[in-house]
């Protein structure tokens, strides 16, 4: 099974862009998308070329802003939208699909924002986070994916001296919220297979950024311990284009 997460910043800019193109090259059986900034059903249009998946969208209450999705060529036996909290739910942040085996989770993470102003916020997204996936792993083992703003390590970052608490993303709080996802038994599963590799997946728009790689790997595939053995390749698709994220993916065997 090979799945693929991007954020698109902008379903619908990203559909002008080659999107359907770049999803039938990349060729996954899922693709989760972050920052549609489109309502379900402008999703659903926006993707229309791709007729062999499956599409479920969840969009924020405030318009063009935020959003998730996922695509997939298996209907899933459920899907569920939002971690249940009112608070952290008028955003369209999480969308779970459950499949025979596992769940396939993905999130698009609250930024903490200029001048940190939503760190606090953002700490507790983390928490409640965690124990949304805590209570699905005790069905079956989750496969969580999606931009989680964070750059977990020094090797995540191009600049990490200059940003280190002070720019949103790479702030201790944010830090320590990674590892107690990795703390509480999932795998990043990119680090996982490349412990030394630079590789980043997001660039600012400003200064040539992506030209001259200064970028951050904010991305990511984490897994449940239990599907360890299953990981084949963690991936990062720096050459495709048409957000200011590439995509990530990672390919599973059969169980």
């Amino acid at each position: 099974m090979k799945y693929i997460s991007w954020n698109v910043n902008g379903v619908r800019a990203a559909a002008k862009k080659g999107f359907a193109e770049s999803v039938r090259a990349m060729n996954p059986d899922a693709i989760c998308l972050q920052e549609t900034k489109a309502t379900p059903e402008q999703t659903a249009e926006a993707v229309a070329d791709l007729e062999e998946y499956k599409v479920y969208g969840y969009g924020a209450e405030r318009k063009g802003y935020s959003g998730t999705a996922i695509l997939t060529r298996t209907e899933p036996i459920s899907v569920s939208y939002g971690l249940g909290i009112e608070e952290h739910d008028q955003e369209g942040r999480v969308i779970a699909a459950e499949f025979e085996d596992h769940y396939l989770v993905t999130t698009y993470v609250p930024n903490s924002g200029n001048g940190l102003k939503r760190l606090d916020y953002r700490e507790e997204w983390d928490k409640a986070m965690l124990v949304y996936l805590q209570n699905l792993e005790k069905k079956k083992p989750v496969i969580w994916c999606g931009d989680l703003n964070v750059a977990h390590q020094e090797i995540d970052i191009a600049r990490p001296k200059s940003n280190y608490n002070k720019t949103a993303g790479y702030t201790q709080v944010e830090i320590d919220g990674m590892t107690r996802f990795l703390e509480s038994g999932m795998i990043d599963t990119f680090r996982e297979m490349h412990p030394e590799e630079v590789k980043y997946s997001w660039w600012s728009y400003r200064g040539q950024a992506r030209e001259k790689n200064i970028g951050w790997r904010l991305d990511y595939f984490l897994v449940s311990k239990s599907l360890r053995d299953q990981v084949e390749e963690a991936f990062i698709l720096n050459e495709v284009e048409g957000s200011d994220h590439c995509p990530v993916g990672l390919v599973l065997s059969g169980s």
